[in-house]
């Protein structure tokens, strides 16, 4: 009358579909990784949804501004540098060594500009708030009555405000975190 021991528990078949499912998608995620572009369009229609989902719905107002909010902190960290200069530059005039600051003269080093936030994390990070976003203006749980226009006023003040002081920031340390601007140089002459 005993029942033959069952090869897994159910803790660990659930478990061992969570690892096959996350191998799926990380699959998936891998293989999206060269194509940016689209990536990028696909993440702007997404976003176009959920905007529309707000106008027609006339709602969930709250959920769109702590997008924005999320939104605004992971484009900051996409413009930061890994190793932010000001506080190298307060370290190293604590330590008297003040020749680690960026290069400023033509026979300096060349350091790239490595962000604190990669492009891919930035997008994947970004594509998954506004999934989740799009899906909690699903539940009226999340619906939270807000007079949407100081959300506007204030998300627009914290925006100007915080763009501004990364530009001083940018200004200040003499990086740029985008590579369109920047002089191209023929590989094959050398210069």
């Amino acid at each position: 009358m005993d029942a033959p021991e069952p090869d897994q528990t159910p803790f660990e078949a659930v478990s061992a579909q969570t690892t096959r499912l996350g191998r799926i998608y990380q699959s998936y995620l891998d293989k999206s990784t060269p194509y940016t572009a689209y990536r990028w369009i696909g993440t702007a229609v997404l976003l176009l949804l959920f905007f529309l989902r707000i106008v027609v719905a006339q709602g969930w107002y709250i959920v769109c501004y702590s997008l924005g909010i999320y939104l605004l902190n992971l484009f900051l960290a996409f413009l930061q540098p890994k190793i932010d200069p000001s506080l190298t530059q307060d370290e190293d005039l604590e330590d008297g060594d003040a020749g680690s600051s960026l290069p400023t003269k033509k026979d300096e080093e060349f350091r790239p500009f490595i962000r604190r936030l990669p492009e891919f994390k930035f997008w994947h990070s970004s594509t998954r708030a506004i999934a989740i976003s799009f899906l909690c203006t699903w539940f009226s749980i999340f619906n939270v009555p807000v007079f949407w226009p100081v959300l506007v006023v204030y998300f627009l003040i914290l925006f100007s405000l915080t763009m501004r002081r990364q530009i001083q920031h940018m200004i200040k340390y003499r990086y740029v975190p985008f590579s369109f601007g920047k002089a191209r140089y023929d590989q094959r002459s050398g210069h």
